[in-house]
C-alpha cells in the first residue's frame, strides 16, 4: 500500500508527463478495438446491403462499380444501360425491374431517378408528406433531410454539373413531398424522384411555350423556346421527351426474380460475354471485395501490433528515464532502508497506475465510438466510394 501511495503521489505531482503517458496508453488500448468494430461494421452492412438487392443488370464492364453504384449510390458511375434492360426483364415475366439513373445530385446528396416500386423491394416508409407522384416532385431519405435541412412543401436545386456546359444538364428545382424513415442504409442519404424527373435533369425531357406566334414558323418558335428550371401546374403539361424511351439512359436495373428459377433463367440470358449487358448478384461480388478487405485487415493488424509494441517501449523508456533523472531520491530511500524490492514495487505501481488511467480513459472513448459504429462505417463507405 505503502509503494501505491508513493507512486501515486509521483505521478500526481510531475501530472503533465502522466497526463501524455495516459492519453498515448488509451490510443494504443483504443485503436486497434476500434478499427476491427468499424470493419466489422463496414462488412455487415455491405453485406447486408447487397443480400437485400437480388440481381442488377448494367453495362458489361466493372462489376464492382455497377454494384456500388446500383446498390450504395456511390460517385464512380459505370457506363450507363438504357431503358431496354429494363423493359426486357418485364417483357421476360422472370421478375421485377427497377431503372435507376444516380447521375446527379442535389446538395450533395446523391439523386436517384426510379419508379415507385423501389419503394416496395426496399420497404421504405414515408415518415413526413408522402411518395413523388409527379414530374419535379423528390422525396428525400432521413439523412439527406437532415443534412439540407428540407421537409415537406421546401425546394431543393439540382447540382450543376457544368456551369459553362449550355447544351448540357439544366439544374432543376424539385419539389419536397415527403421524407422517409431513417434506415441505416445508402438510402438515408438520397434524394428520389420519379425517372423522367432525372432525365429532364439530364436535358432529355423539357418543357417549353408551344404557341406560335402570328405568322412564326415552327424553326423560329422552337428558336426562342424557354428551358424551365422548375416544374409547375402551369408549365407541366408541356413537358415532353425526344426519342425512342428504350434508348434512354439509366445508370442499372435492380431486379427482383419471382423465385429462385427465374433468377437462374435471368442470369443465364446475360452470360454471353459479347453482349452488352451483364447481370451481376451484388452479394458474390461484395463477398470477394470483402474477402480481400479481410486480407487487408490482416496487415493491418500486424502493423498495428508492431505499433503498439513499439508504443508499449517508448512508454516503458519514458518511465524508466523518469526513474534514472529519480536516482538521489532511490539513493535517499535506500538510506532509509528501503529495499530493492520496495523500490521495484513502486515502479511496478505507476506503470499498473497509468494503464489503468488509460483503461479508464479509453473506455468511454470506446463506448462512445462503438455506439457510433454503424453511422461512421455507412459515412465511409459513402467517402470510400
Amino acid at each position: 500500500m505503502n509503494a501505491l501511495y508513493l507512486a501515486a503521489a509521483n505521478l500526481r505531482f510531475h501530472w503533465a508527463r502522466t497526463l501524455v503517458l495516459v492519453v498515448a496508453a488509451a490510443l494504443v488500448l483504443s485503436v486497434p478495438v476500434l478499427t476491427r468494430t468499424l470493419l466489422a461494421q463496414g462488412e455487415a452492412q455491405l453485406g447486408a446491403r447487397a443480400e437485400a438487392t437480388p440481381l442488377l443488370l448494367g453495362t458489361r464492364g466493372s462489376r464492382l462499380d455497377l454494384v456500388m453504384a446500383g446498390a450504395y449510390f456511390t460517385d464512380d458511375l459505370p457506363e450507363p444501360t438504357n431503358m431496354a434492360a429494363s423493359e426486357a426483364v418485364w417483357d421476360s415475366g422472370l421478375g421485377i425491374p427497377v431503372p435507376l439513373h444516380t447521375r446527379f445530385t442535389a446538395g450533395g446528396a446523391r439523386v436517384v431517378g426510379t419508379t415507385l416500386d423501389y419503394f416496395d423491394l426496399r420497404a421504405l416508409e414515408v415518415a413526413q408528406g408522402r411518395p413523388f407522384a409527379l414530374l419535379g416532385e423528390a422525396v428525400l431519405g432521413a439523412g439527406a433531410a437532415a443534412r439540407l435541412g428540407a421537409g415537406p412543401g421546401d425546394a431543393i436545386l439540382s447540382d450543376p454539373e457544368n456551369l459553362f456546359d449550355l447544351d448540357g444538364a439544366y439544374p432543376l428545382e424539385m419539389t419536397v413531398v415527403g421524407v422517409l424513415a431513417p434506415t441505416g442504409t445508402p438510402d438515408d442519404d438520397a434524394v428520389f424522384v420519379d425517372i423522367k424527373t432525372a432525365w429532364v435533369i439530364a436535358g432529355i425531357g423539357h418543357g417549353h411555350d408551344d404557341i406560335l406566334a402570328e405568322g412564326e414558323d415552327a424553326a423560329a418558335a422552337a428558336a426562342r423556346a424557354v428551358q424551365y428550371a422548375r416544374i409547375t401546374p402551369e408549365n407541366i403539361d408541356s413537358f415532353h421527351f425526344h426519342g425512342d424511351p428504350a434508348t434512354y439512359p439509366v445508370t442499372a436495373v435492380m431486379v427482383a426474380p419471382y423465385d429462385d428459377r427465374s433468377a437462374t433463367i435471368l442470369r443465364g440470358r446475360y452470360l454471353d460475354a459479347e453482349g452488352p449487358v451483364q447481370a451481376v448478384v451484388p452479394a458474390d461480388v461484395i463477398e470477394a471485395l470483402v474477402a480481400r478487405l479481410l486480407r487487408i485487415a490482416a496487415l493491418v493488424d500486424a502493423v498495428t501490433l508492431v505499433v503498439g509494441i513499439a508504443a508499449g517501449l517508448a512508454l516503458g523508456l519514458a518511465l524508466f528515464l523518469s526513474w534514472r533523472l529519480r536516482a538521489p531520491e532511490m539513493r535517499t530511500a535506500f538510506a532509509l532502508g528501503a529495499g530493492r524490492g520496495t523500490i521495484a514495487r513502486m515502479a511496478l505501481a505507476e506503470v499498473a497506475l497509468v494503464i489503468a488511467g488509460a483503461a479508464l480513459l479509453a473506455l468511454p472513448l470506446v463506448i462512445v465510438l462503438l455506439s457510433q459504429a454503424p453511422t461512421i462505417a455507412a459515412r465511409l463507405i459513402a467517402l470510400g466510394s
